[in-house]
């Protein structure tokens, strides 16, 4: 029988904040983690794969311990970007709705800090934020953290590894006498050495819903592609996808540009966010993917923490990852909360021998993926151009002469003969269009 969050000990508030957000049943992280956290003392590291509700897992116990008759700082939370930090946030404000009484800042990056620092003057109970702006602020003496109970870190591999210096300023400033919960998809060596250096000996370990990531509704898939039909492969791929959301993975800002402006040209939804880009920007693409006014996100690996959109029917690897850490995160943005998905991977020959290393250390097996023949990419081209040129604006410019000039020119066609005869002029310019290209090719 499924257990409810009265049976793990969940208060009546934040149940109805939980109803009313349509949330019923505990997952196996949150079933595992919340009374640990509210009926034990001792430090937590959780393992378990994105999108199995970690936030909850932590969020809804940390909420109930909370000692709203004292204004202090009592729980900080970190997390590596700053979109992970507006989740969680919004997360908490959600769970805490009929619980007025608690006070949540956000202090991330990317935005001006004067504000930030003018929001610690008021009561605050709980902070999540990222570890660059937190460090900044408390060099700045503008917040006070030595009087902690609770220290949250989540998505923690990615911050050992990519934030250590600001992350090694606010472990210093932390009292030595706390809690902390350390929440991580993977268990990298320099995760295993964070829990011995900055937690208690007596750690509780949890793993949840950590069979495989191929069990988690992930299909696990890879193409092999010459270098000059990648691009070719992957529109054929989107294009067969319409209407479904996915995001592609890059691994440098450069080849996020690149790759977003081929979307654009070919007229796809589609949008991209890496670091170098302003926080504004990053914001308005993540606000438009969210509420599906976009359907393709590209993007870098650190950029993407924190994407929890449900309905991700794919992710492609447009490029391998270096690391298999890498590989669960990206993959693990798809078939989220029970759902299907695809995570497709794009490889050139010569990378075809990672696949078993990956398989092997990650426990998933990988299907090969039936890339679309000569003919199939030739035709998906033709369907390309054709929707470029349904999504063209008239250039208001023309001169009306002209346009009666040119109108002239195609008045006594019908549609279906201008149609195709704006085809033919295609066709002829490609191999379809020459059907012994082929033959002359063979010779």
């Amino acid at each position: 029988m499924s257990k409810t969050f009265s049976d793990l000990g969940i208060i009546e508030s934040l149940q109805k904040s939980l109803t009313d957000l349509q949330i019923s049943v505990p997952t196996d992280i949150q079933q595992k983690v919340i009374p640990v956290i509210l009926n034990q003392k001792e430090d937590v590291v959780a393992l378990a794969k994105t999108g199995t509700g970690k936030t909850a897992a932590f969020g809804l116990p940390l909420l109930q311990l909370i000692d709203v008759t004292s204004s202090d700082i009592q729980a900080v939370i970190l997390a590596p970007t700053r979109e992970l930090g507006q989740q969680i946030y919004h997360n908490l404000i959600s769970f805490a709705s009929n619980s007025p009484e608690i006070s949540i800042a956000a202090l991330c990056g990317g935005i001006p800090i004067k504000p930030q620092m003018e929001r610690l003057q008021s009561k605050t109970h709980i902070i999540v934020a990222t570890p660059g702006r937190l460090a900044d602020l408390v060099s700045r003496n503008a917040v006070n953290i030595k009087n902690i109970s609770y220290f949250i870190l989540d998505e923690a591999d990615e911050m050992v590894s990519a934030l250590k210096e600001g992350l090694d300023s606010i472990i210093k400033e932390l009292p030595k006498v706390r809690r902390t919960l350390l929440f991580t998809a993977t268990m990298p060596g320099t995760i295993k050495q964070m829990i011995q250096n900055y937690m208690s000996k007596h750690v509780v370990q949890i793993e949840a819903d950590m069979a495989t990531v191929g069990h988690q509704g992930i299909d696990h898939q890879y193409v092999v592609v010459e270098p000059i039909e990648k691009l070719d492969v992957l529109l054929h791929f989107l294009n067969s996808r319409e209407g479904e959301r996915g995001i592609i993975f890059c691994k440098t800002k450069a080849a996020v540009n690149k790759l977003a402006k081929n979307l654009a040209i070919n007229k796809f939804s589609s949008g991209a966010i890496h670091g170098s880009l302003t926080q504004g920007i990053r914001d308005r693409i993540m606000g438009q993917f969210r509420e599906g006014y976009i359907d393709i996100l590209v993007a870098t690996d650190l950029a993407a923490r924190g994407i929890d959109v449900k309905e991700i029917s794919y992710v492609v690897n447009y490029h391998l990852p270096d690391t298999y850490d890498a590989y669960v995160h990206r993959s693990g943005r798809t078939a989220r909360a029970g759902a299907k998905g695809l995570s497709l991977t794009i490889l050139q020959e010569e990378e075809v021998v990672d696949i078993a290393d990956f398989e092997q250390e990650l426990g998933i097996s990988f299907k090969k993926f039936k890339k679309a023949d000569a003919l199939s990419i030739e035709e998906n081209n033709g369907l390309l151009w054709a929707k470029k040129i349904f999504k063209t604006k008239p250039n208001r410019h023309i001169s009306g002469e002209y346009k009666n000039k040119i109108t002239t020119i195609f008045h006594h066609l019908t549609k279906e003969e201008l149609i195709d005869k704006v085809l033919a002029d295609y066709l002829s310019q490609t191999n379809m269009g020459n059907p012994n290209a082929d033959k002359a090719k063979k010779k």
